[in-house]
């Protein structure tokens, strides 16, 4: 599905839609800002925009039907030549422009091809047009910046839990002998209670009001420890350890890596 985004130039607002990374702007929104009487039909007549367009798709479009190009090339500027957006699309199978229906009906050419219409709306219409694109980049840009930060520092974290030490007061509580012998019915309460230190069903039974379970009340550090230790469970498995043993085992990893996650600055800064 297409994103959509708003810009304004000169006090027109122009409709631009993302599909699949590629920006389509609304020529018809466009068209809005220009004095007199103009169509897009009467822009895709002229010969030079047909020039322009067949260089363009067959820069970027493989499929572009150059047989059916020729011919409308040979009529483009002639009085009596006249072509739809829709026609152009279905003739050449361009992909530069598009004629849509529905909630974001209109005419839309690709970023490149809208620039040069904007030249047809005014010279400074076309300058203010490319300003505004530009900033709307430059936001997206930025938003991928701070997601990619916030990747690079959960990668961070992940490598300190492997080189910190255990200190000296532990989270969570080591377990009892009572818990470690405990045969537990399924593998999600065995990782609850190495991690909370009590099973789905304890938690229930202690916080009657709440909806959900109590992994959905976990803070950010026991959701990252518990990812790990999925992962680290699946192994004791398959190296055939009881499950005692690996209830002790996941509990110490549990109580090292809340620890190291609690101290670290790097994770505070994500809260």
């Amino acid at each position: 599905m297409a994103k959509k985004n708003i810009i304004e130039v000169q006090g027109t607002q122009i409709t631009i839609l993302d599909e699949s990374g590629e920006k389509y702007i609304s020529l018809t929104d466009m068209l809005r800002a220009k004095d007199g009487d103009f169509f897009i039909s009467d822009w895709l007549r002229n010969r030079n925009t047909v020039e322009f367009l067949g260089i363009w798709e067959s820069v970027y479009n493989p499929a572009f039907n150059y047989g059916e190009f020729a011919t409308i090339k040979s009529q483009a500027g002639l009085n009596s030549y006249k072509i739809s957006v829709k026609e152009w699309v279905e003739k050449t199978n361009a992909i530069g422009l598009k004629a849509t229906a529905g909630r974001y009906g209109g005419t839309y050419a690709h970023a490149d091809i809208a620039f040069e219409f904007g030249m047809w709306v005014s010279a400074e219409f076309k300058v203010y047009l490319i300003k505004e694109f530009k900033r709307l980049k430059d936001d997206e840009s930025d938003r991928l910046k701070l997601e990619w930060n916030f990747q690079r520092t959960l990668a961070k974290v992940n490598y300190h839990i492997h080189t910190d030490a255990i200190k000296e007061n532990l989270i969570p509580a080591e377990l009892t002998k009572l818990q470690i012998s405990y045969v537990y019915a399924n593998e999600a309460d065995l990782l609850n209670v190495a991690l909370f230190g009590k099973t789905a069903g304890e938690w229930r039974t202690e916080n009657p009001s709440l909806q959900g379970n109590i992994r959905d009340y976990a803070n950010i550090e026991q959701l990252v420890v518990l990812s790990n230790m999925e992962s680290i469970n699946a192994v004791l498995i398959h190296q055939g350890l009881a499950q005692s043993d690996r209830l002790l085992q996941l509990n110490q990893i549990a109580i090292t890596q809340m620890k190291s996650l609690l101290n670290h600055s790097s994770f505070k800064k994500l809260k």
